[in-house]
């Protein structure tokens, strides 16, 4: 298990002085920094055609852009390549317990864990995110620059896939060591150059823009036949000019999309749902043979510990009188006597049959359990395994 330390900073200092506001350099954030994964493995990961990954060089400042997955690895060249893949932690165990001591965020807002692998002078150029990130240096050493937000800086694509920013004045400028993070808010250019073979972590958050958002909640009430209400004008007068909006009409269209989105229960059920959806394939294990509920304790028997697999996206929502339980884009009603058990399922990455057996006597939290069990967001590590 990976313990973080902040600088000397407690979490809440951390939020209240840094979070979105200035990076910051965390040195030796985790001491003793060991690996959990090794290059080798994760080029084994970019061969794969369910896993998002890129290869990028930089040679005479020439940058290329190619996409896995990849048969060979001929263009990781021993300088200025870079091999990235995307969401590590949905196929690596023991790498997505890197995510677990970032979790002082909300679940809702982590995104993935991307790994990169690279030799000498490799790097993605300058950049700017539109999301927070936390890099932890791994094996190897990396050169990094971060300067502040600049709203004159001008971005340009060196390819079709690859944007870069234009040079920007560093106000971190240092190598980093293993066990070394960086934290870097969003619109903040930065970049970095591997010294030596490197490897590096980054725990990515998730920033919905507006249209995103607006889009999402319109497929939303057209997937489920709602947002029906249509404009009416039942006090409508004479017009000065035919051809003009009135203010008035205008106000009524802005209170007729308004009315739809104060829809409490249909509001949280969508962002819910959206934001619980995984971008990425994940590495889950249907049951060959799904359970009923009647099965569901004589299985449970079998086993000591439940584990939530990994890169299942899994959060909720109290509502006046029940819990919203929302997993991979999939969303489940239970009754609030069950709260402590829903957090379990949501908070930790394992726990154990008998921390959640007082909820058993509920009909509703037994159907989703068996439900998400057989379809593999949630396992059952058998005892063999445990112990």
């Amino acid at each position: 298990m990976y313990k973080l330390s902040i600088n000397n900073l407690t979490t809440a200092q951390f939020l209240s002085q840094y979070w979105q506001k200035q990076p910051l350099l965390i040195k030796s954030g985790f001491s003793n920094f060991i690996d959990p994964i090794e290059p080798e493995e994760l080029a084994g990961l970019a061969m794969e055609d369910s896993i998002e990954s890129r290869l990028i060089t930089n040679h005479n400042d020439d940058w290329q852009a190619h996409h896995g997955p990849f048969a060979d690895f001929a263009l990781l060249t021993p300088e200025n390549s870079t091999l990235l893949v995307q969401a590590v932690d949905h196929w690596h165990p023991e790498a997505a317990q890197l995510l677990t001591p970032f979790r002082f965020i909300p679940n809702w807002r982590i995104d993935d864990l991307m790994v990169s692998y690279s030799t000498p002078g490799g790097g993605v150029g300058p950049h700017l995110d539109q999301y927070d990130v936390f890099i932890i240096q791994g094996q190897g050493k990396r050169h990094w620059r971060v300067g502040l937000p600049d709203q004159n800086l001008k971005q340009f694509a060196q390819n079709k896939s690859l944007l870069q920013v234009e040079p920007f004045e560093a106000v971190i400028d240092t190598i980093l060591e293993p066990g070394d993070i960086l934290y870097i808010p969003p619109g903040c250019p930065h970049e970095g150059y591997a010294v030596e073979n490197a490897l590096n972590y980054s725990v990515g958050f998730r920033a919905p823009d507006q249209k995103d958002l607006i889009s999402s909640f319109a497929d939303y009430l057209i997937d489920h036949e709602l947002g029906n209400t249509r404009y009416s004008d039942p006090d409508l007068h004479i017009a000065t000019s035919i051809g003009q909006i009135s203010e008035t009409e205008i106000a009524n269209i802005r209170q007729l999309m308004q009315n739809v989105l104060s829809d409490n229960d249909t509001f949280r059920h969508w962002f819910g749902t959206m934001i619980s959806q995984p971008k990425h394939d994940m590495d889950l294990a249907p049951l060959e043979n799904p359970l009923n509920i009647d099965d569901l304790k004589n299985y449970l028997e079998t086993g000591e510990v439940i584990v939530r697999a990994g890169g299942v996206r899994s959060i909720y929502q109290v509502l006046s009188d029940t819990i919203l339980l929302s997993v991979n884009g999939e969303s489940h009603t239970l009754p609030l006597e069950v709260l402590d058990s829903v957090k379990l399922l949501t908070d930790l990455d394992e726990f154990t049959v008998s921390q959640i057996k007082d909820s058993f006597s509920c009909l509703e939290f037994m159907k989703t359990l068996t439900k998400l069990i057989s379809e593999g967001t949630y396992y059952l590590q058998e005892d063999d395994e445990f112990e």
